[in-house]
């Protein structure tokens, strides 16, 4: 079974050389921290950051470089800062070539809900909207099931969408799964943990051929 950390470093693999990515709120920023040495990769932010880094050490934050999730970021040579427009542009625009999200629920058509709890204040949608209804290929971060051991891979979402059917492949601290017309379709387990374990965690359809097996990093 793998952390946030672990499930980032196993996202990092599908980040290709001279990708242009954008990172979501909370498990995704730590995939900056996992990407290889010997690729090129531009990260993009919605509040207007190209070309960030990973998360600074302690004691060398600097507290006017930050991502949209508000937290410290480094940036990489060659970085550029810009207004919200421009990054909305270039999300619009189609100019970004990998998602990677974070979700409270994902669907096994591929709907993801990541943005709402009913009866919960939040400030808005921010940025989901305009990366779910834009990007190409969508990856989600998320941990399999919730604090009360449910399910968070569905039949169908029961929480507000932020998307329809868009997401293409999803990694959890269980599994790596891609979104098929017929369902989740199980690639590979995280060490460790067994086809059953992951059947038991999923609500929606799952499907299995072959022997599955562990994730590589």
């Amino acid at each position: 079974m793998l952390d946030k950390n672990g499930i980032a470093k196993r996202i990092a693999r599908e980040v290709k050389d001279g990708y242009y990515v954008n990172l979501g709120i909370g498990i995704p920023t730590l995939v900056a921290n996992f990407v290889r040495d010997d690729i090129s990769v531009e990260f993009q932010s919605e509040n207007g950051v190209l070309g960030m880094g990973p998360f600074p050490f302690e004691g060398e934050e600097d507290a006017d470089i930050i991502n949209a999730g508000k937290q410290t970021i480094t940036t990489l040579p060659g970085a550029s800062f810009f207004d919200s427009a421009t990054s909305f542009g270039m999300i619009r625009g189609q100019h970004v070539d990998l998602t990677i999200l974070g979700a409270m629920e994902v669907a096994e058509n591929g709907d993801i809900a990541n943005w709402k709890i009913p009866g919960k204040m939040v400030k808005g949608m921010g940025g989901a909207m305009d990366l779910v209804a834009s990007a190409e290929n969508i990856i989600v971060a998320m941990m399999h099931t919730n604090r009360a051991g449910e399910s968070k891979l569905l039949k169908r979402c029961t929480l507000p969408l932020t998307g329809v059917q868009c997401v293409k492949k999803i990694v959890t601290n269980l599994a790596v799964l891609e979104v098929t017309s017929e369902g989740f379709r199980l690639l590979e387990r995280a060490p460790g943990v067994s086809v059953e374990t992951i059947r038991e965690a999923t609500e929606g359809a799952l499907i299995v051929e072959g022997d599955i097996p562990e994730m590589q990093f």
